[in-house]
């Protein structure tokens, strides 16, 4: 599945990747996928949650490199 949009949120520590992605979100469409990029292990854990309390589905996961790639199809 293709991402509509890509958030590069490389070198942010938290909470920066989770507060661009939230702002990135808020202007896609319900069913759309946005791919974040990220370095920070904390954003590990906060993408997780933010994800399951703003009603969005965690699609993919993973980690290459010390590049943590994270799927989320807006709710």
């Amino acid at each position: 599945m293709n991402a509509n949009k890509v958030l590069d949120a490389k070198g942010l520590a938290c909470p920066m990747p989770v507060v661009r992605a939230r702002k990135v979100m808020k202007e896609m469409e319900t069913g759309e996928v946005l791919e974040i990029l990220a370095t920070d292990k904390g954003s590990v854990a906060d993408l997780a949650a933010w994800s399951k309390s703003g009603g969005h589905d965690l699609l993919e996961q993973k980690e290459e490199g010390g590049i943590f790639t994270f799927r989320i199809q807006k709710g």
